[in-house]
């Protein structure tokens, strides 16, 4: 992926990233055309059936999850999972797995550190929050899919 592009899907991320920490959406507006303009680029490229693949490959888990527990993962992830798994695709497998992988791994650790930290809290000052709403998931799929394709050769 060259430099603009990187940009552009880095950018396309923090934005989604940013509306999804203050509202806990990701909003069609973004998600769809956003992955539209990835396979869109990647026509140009020449290579849509890797980055067809690699959004398919990634969106139908994340839909499966949203379907058997929609509190844990919303229906904004699984349309952002398609642009973000049709970008890593263009960077080989190895990137895309990297990502898929590097993704939930990041919002456990980044959950694990929340409940840590309402561990330490006294106990005046805890606020019960099931952790689903309070942790968005499409920050960690950004980075993990941005650094993948930085990362990876």
């Amino acid at each position: 992926m060259n430099l603009p592009a990187l940009l552009a899907l880095t950018l396309w991320g923090a934005v989604l990233s940013w509306i999804d920490l203050r509202s806990r959406r990701l909003p069609n507006a973004l998600t769809l055309p956003g992955a539209a303009a990835v396979l869109g680029y990647s026509c140009g490229l020449g290579r849509p059936g890797p980055a067809a693949l690699g959004a398919v490959l990634l969106g139908v888990p994340y839909l499966l999850v949203h379907l058997v527990s929609p509190s844990a993962l919303g229906a904004g992830d699984v349309k952002f999972a398609l642009g973000l798994g049709a970008a890593t695709a263009l960077g080989g497998a190895h990137t895309w797995v990297w990502a898929a992988l590097a993704a939930p791994v990041l919002t456990a650790v980044a959950g694990a550190g929340a409940l840590l930290v309402r561990t330490l809290r006294p106990a005046d000052s805890y606020t019960p929050m099931p952790i689903a709403e309070a942790l968005p998931h499409g920050p960690a799929m950004c980075a993990a899919s941005v650094l993948a394709l930085i990362a990876m050769p």
